[in-house]
Formats: C-alpha cells, sequence, structure tokens
C-alpha cells in the first residue's frame, strides 16, 4: 500500500487554520523558524492526553533552538479549549503555550498526509518543517503507541546540524549532541580536509573502502 499525499522534500499546503491562539496561514506561521507539527486522534483521549502534556513540558527545549510548537486534532476550538486543563492537570509542570489547530470536519488531517491508514481516520503523526515549509522529516505512529518526546528532540537535534553544516554531514546511530558525526559520501577527502581543518578519521574496513568517515564538530 502507497500512502497518498506530502512527503519527505514537499511544500506543505499553506492552509488557512484555525487554532486555540488565532487564526492563520500555517506558511507564515512556519516562516523564519523550524515548526513542529503534530496530530493526534482525538481530544480527551488518554495517549494524546500524556503525549500533548509532554510537548509542554518539552516546550522550553524547542524554544531554546528556536523551533516552534503546532498542534493538530479532530476536534473544535471550545473542545480543545476545555481540554488543555486535563492536558496540564496530568503533566505536572506542563504548560499548553502553543497553538492547536481545530479540525472537526477532517479536512486538513488528509491534505497534511496525516491519515492512518489502519484506523482510517486521524493520525497520531508528526512533522518536522524547516523555515522553507518543507518536510523534513515524519513520523507516523499507531493508535497504540505514544510518541518518544526525547526521539522527536534527538532527531531534531540532528536536521539542525545537518542543516548547520549544509548536508554534508549525517548523524550515526543513537547520535545525540556534542558526539562526533560521519561525513556524506558526496563529499571528497580532499572537500572533507577543507571542511574539517581539525581533521577526521576513516574507518578501517575489510572492504579497504574508506566511505565511513567521523569527525568533530560544534
Amino acid at each position: 500500500k502507497i500512502m497518498p499525499g506530502i512527503t519527505l522534500g514537499d511544500t506543505v499546503p499553506n492552509l488557512e487554520v484555525e487554532t486555540t491562539h488565532k487564526n492563520f496561514k500555517l506558511h507564515d506561521y512556519f516562516a523564519d523558524s523550524w515548526t513542529v507539527l503534530f496530530s493526534h486522534p482525538g481530544d480527551f483521549t488518554p495517549v494524546c492526553t500524556t503525549e500533548l502534556g509532554a510537548m509542554g513540558k518539552y516546550a522550553h527545549e524547542f524554544e531554546q533552538r528556536g523551533v516552534k510548537l503546532l498542534g493538530l486534532s479532530c476536534d473544535d476550538i471550545q473542545s480543545h479549549k476545555d481540554w488543555i486543563p486535563d492536558i496540564e492537570a496530568f503533566t505536572p509542570g506542563s504548560k499548553v503555550t502553543y497553538p492547536i489547530i481545530a479540525d472537526p470536519n477532517k479536512e486538513i488531517i488528509p491534505q497534511l498526509n496525516m491519515i492512518d491508514p489502519i484506523e482510517n481516520g486521524p493520525s497520531r503523526a508528526l512533522h518536522i518543517v524547516g523555515p522553507d515549509c518543507k518536510i523534513k522529516l515524519s513520523f507516523l505512529y499507531p493508535s497504540t503507541t505514544g510518541r518518544n518526546m526525547d526521539e522527536v528532540l534527538r532527531a531534531l537535534d540532528s536536521l539542525l546540524m545537518a542543516a548547520k553544516h549544509k548536508n554534508k554531514i549525517a548523524t550515526p546511530v543513537n547520535w545525540k549532541p556534542d558526539e562526533p558525526v560521519v561525513i556524506s559520501p558526496a563529499v571528497s577527502d580532499e572537500e572533507a580536509k577543507k571542511l574539517f581543518p581539525q581533521g577526521f578519521k576513516t574507518a578501517e574496513l575489510p572492504s579497504k573502502k574508506g566511505y565511513l568517515r567521523v569527525a568533530d564538530v560544534s
């Protein structure tokens, strides 16, 4: 089964949305910053309540990185506003300061490719969107599995690091900030020496192919 709709590298449609803060066009919200756009199957549901609470608790982490949050749930604005006290009560220290889009007619969800093909309805999806309004990373979870916010943050840090270095580096498995990165295969050793004057190490592998090059960056 091929999932329809926008995916990595595609521009998010410039939809006009109604949110718990105000109405705006998505591209205006995305402009000049990265955004984590995350959808939920519905208000007053258990897993979603824990997730929005965690997003609120992690809000300062996103703010430190200059990244905006934008929620989406398939209920109306009043329902969202009535739900927020539950979210904040369940996760102590959490404040829902980010806007939540209303989509009571389920018109926005399919345009953002946030459909759960198993449930045939709104999904537990997440897009990380760049300031160019293009999707840089997507997660799609089934309704039974809540997200891991540490992984969302780690993946975001990876994207920001790669973008900072014009995608000439990539982050290896389980990478975390301040750990070494790998150099893109598209970068020659000569270019790598200029990009990484501090030097890099080439892993000695049985194939003798020098493709796995590791560097420290900041």
